[in-house]
């Protein structure tokens, strides 16, 4: 198969024939249709991730089966299917209770194993991890939900649990940013947008945000949030993964907020540094959303299928495996109004 392969930390990426992946025991061998190109996947190419060279990145993914691992019942070749980012073991305690996105014997395509940056992936343990596609639902949309959709979809409803006619605030409108003011307007918050670029300020004032905040460095964003809302915002997401965005986030919020991080973070002089002082001073609560599993996923889809949600409003353009390659490495610098999605099979 034809797959985007890494040879080396921070080098550059090739496209070329790699073997074709065989079904692991309990797992499936799925037909890539449709893959996101994602902000995470550039952290595993930066080295901030452990990875095994040569390696195919990739994460955000939707296909068909094509072929069944021994022991798999749920799932036969032709099978419409996506799947969270994380793939629990789906024996252990986190993940017999719905909780498989910190299951302790994880994996994670694009991450412990080739990933989906390719015509073909395989998948583990599927009868625990894999979801049915609706039939309404595009590849194009159903890839979008392994990661950033389904990540800020439950950062807002399981992590920070915000009511209607709560502010909520987002630090960052990329693709994980965008999901957030989609899914905290279809759940009735009022939402401030925060972005260094003008487009993505516009792509989230077309979604929904009633105000959006330039962070270009002219002007103090938690100042703004707190004459915006009147004392801070209830919630607040750093959806970018830095130490500014996060203590943005955090400054922006009223006392007694709730602060999700959901953006990774690299290591700055060892480990960011966040205005804790505040925090205790004004008794935040700090949150870690890390996906969301398969059991969670019917709700979600629900109100995709209903047309509540559309994620398929984010996609900014798709592109083949080649142009893929050429991108991964300017993610970090990359200013996107909305997600890239893949199509192996597209022409380069």
């Amino acid at each position: 198969m034809r797959a985007v392969v890494m040879d080396r930390i921070g080098g550059p990426l090739e496209v070329r024939e790699v073997p074709d992946p065989v079904p692991p025991a309990g797992g499936v061998v799925v037909r890539v249709l449709a893959t996101g190109l994602c902000r995470s996947d550039w952290h595993a190419w930066a080295g901030h991730d452990e990875i095994t060279l040569p390696h195919v990145p990739g994460h955000e993914l939707a296909g068909v089966v094509t072929a069944v691992g021994s022991g798999v019942s749920k799932w036969s070749p032709g099978d419409r299917v996506t799947v969270p980012f994380v793939e629990g073991c789906g024996r252990c305690e986190w993940c017999r209770s719905g909780n498989a996105q910190v299951c302790p014997d994880q994996r994670q395509p694009g991450f412990t194993h080739w990933g989906s940056f390719a015509e073909y992936v395989a998948l583990h343990a599927a009868d625990a991890n894999l979801v049915a596609i609706p039939p309404a639902v595009s590849f194009e949309a159903a890839a979008s939900l392994g990661c950033r959709f389904a990540t800020a979809y439950r950062a807002l409803t399981g992590r920070a649990r915000v009511a209607a006619g709560e502010w909520v605030t987002v630090i960052g409108a990329g693709g994980v940013g965008l999901s957030t003011v989609m899914i905290a307007r279809a759940l009735g918050a009022r939402v401030i947008a925060v972005d260094r670029h003008a487009g993505a300020l516009d792509a989230a004032k077309s979604l929904g945000a009633g105000h959006v905040l330039a962070s270009d460095g002219s002007a103090d964003i938690p100042a703004a949030v707190h004459d915006i809302t009147g004392g801070g915002s209830h919630v607040a997401i750093d959806a970018v993964g830095s130490e500014q965005a996060c203590a943005d986030s955090i400054l922006s919020l009223r006392r007694r907020g709730r602060h999700v991080q959901v953006g990774l973070l690299p290591p700055v002089g060892g480990h960011p540094r966040i205005p804790m002082a505040r925090v205790i001073g004004w008794e935040l609560d700090l949150l870690g959303s890390h996906g969301m599993a398969a059991a969670d996923y019917p709700g979600m889809l629900g109100l995709i299928d209903n047309g509540d949600l559309r994620p398929q409003d984010l996609i900014e353009r798709v592109v083949g495996l080649a142009e893929a390659a050429d991108l991964l490495p300017g993610l970090d610098t990359a200013s996107p109004a909305g997600m890239t999605m893949i199509s192996p099979g597209q022409p380069d």
